[in-house]
């Protein structure tokens, strides 16, 4: 750390924080990026960028550094019904989206960390935040660290918790739940070698859901979705690798066999599923993004797209404040878009999520799915760009 005042600290440096931080500090703010965890290490994660995600990625100058390190490129999706045909779609080109990507975790954080650390941000990892700092009208005006140096305070104009479901900031912060989901998915993962998965390839059966998503070091991830409940009497009685091989069997019987080929790299991975949640995004002198505030069923394979859209939304709405702008006025704006883009995504994902549908029945669902996808894109398209690490004007 070169200092310890800074205008914004940004806990949490991974897929919202890290583009937070960049895009703050390519604008010319003072910039803390902290996170406890190990630069580049990887997080479970079915790491599927969508077309908006891809967007983002183009306008920031960053996509051609996703595919240079070998990030293979997706140029179709296939849906597979256990009671019906395949649906093949080529992917539709359009500027900045030549193709989809789906770069693992510890290559995209890392690029993601070392874009804002060349804009300037000042990086911290294995820095954990104890707690904030606030000034006697109860106003976070910092945070408390620690970390291989000791304890440090870094006082700031604003906070922007980026830190994950289990956010310390929202926690910190008190921040309300404005809406709750009422299913979550439970995912098994694995990473295999040997499957040559045609784009992305989705598969929906007898109340599971499974996909094949290729990625670097030709690898192509697995994995298996069902509700909480099923997924625990399948663990009671067989294997991780047994419980991936029965849901694909009932999800996708077409990919098991090519699954069955395949050799695991590594060990199969989990989550237990959680309804998802919109959490309130601001308050006096701090901000949510991210999973810290709006979390989404990751059946939607939408996660790190939404991550990289609000990090985006913030930053404009965290510089007009530096800039001047009531910091209610700004970031109130910020979250009336955030939940006008994430409505229609939350409300499908949560509705895939309740697993009561088999086969073709899901179609419905994930055409609601598509139509809020577009709309993202849609706002997305009309934002200005942001290429290169000069894009900035300056502090403001």
């Amino acid at each position: 750390m070169s200092g310890t005042e800074f205008d914004v600290v940004v806990v949490g440096a991974r897929a919202a924080g890290a583009p937070t931080a960049m895009l703050l500090a390519r604008a010319g703010a003072r910039v803390a990026l902290l996170d406890r965890g190990r630069y580049g290490s990887d997080a479970v994660s079915t790491h599927g960028l969508m077309r908006a995600g891809v967007l983002q990625l183009s306008r920031w100058g960053l996509l051609e550094e996703v595919v240079a390190a070998g990030t293979p490129p997706v140029r179709s999706t296939t849906f597979h019904y256990s009671d019906d045909e395949p649906v093949h779609i080529s992917l539709r080109r359009s500027p900045g989206v030549e193709a989809l990507y789906a770069p693992r975790r510890h290559l995209l954080d890392r690029l993601l960390v070392d874009a804002a650390a060349r804009a300037g941000a000042d990086v911290a990892h294995g820095t954990t935040v104890s707690g904030l700092l606030r000034d006697a009208s109860g106003r976070v005006r910092g945070v408390r660290t620690e970390g291989a140096t000791g304890a440090v305070e870094l006082t700031a104009r604003l906070v922007v918790g980026a830190d994950g479901i289990g956010s310390r900031v929202a926690r910190e912060v008190g921040a309300p739940v404005l809406r709750r989901g009422r299913a979550g998915s439970a995912v098994r993962y694995a990473y295999v070698a040997g499957v040559a998965a045609a784009g992305y390839e989705w598969a929906y059966g007898d109340r599971a859901a499974a996909g094949l998503i290729p990625t670097n070091e030709g690898l192509t991830c697995v994995f298996v979705a069902t509700a909480p409940g099923r997924l625990r009497r399948l663990g009671r009685g067989l294997p991780p690798e047994g419980v991936v091989r029965s849901l694909l069997d009932d999800a996708g019987p077409a990919l098991a066999g090519r699954v069955d080929l395949a050799r695991r790299v590594g060990p199969v991975r989990g989550w237990g599923g959680m309804p998802g949640f919109v959490r309130r995004s601001w308050g006096p002198g701090w901000a949510l993004v991210g999973d810290a505030a709006y979390f989404k069923d990751p059946i939607s394979t939408h996660g790190i797209t939404d991550a990289l859209r609000d990090a985006d939304l913030l930053s404009d709405a965290v510089l007009a404040v530096l800039s001047g702008t009531p910091e209610a006025e700004a970031l109130a704006s910020f979250e009336r878009t955030r939940d006008e883009l994430s409505g229609g995504l939350f409300e499908a994902g949560d509705a895939i999520a309740a697993y009561d549908w088999r086969g073709s029945e899901v179609q419905p669902l994930l055409r609601r799915l598509n139509a809020a996808m577009a709309d993202e894109v849609e706002l997305l398209q009309r934002r200005p760009g942001l290429v290169g690490a000069d894009a900035g004007v300056g502090r403001r």
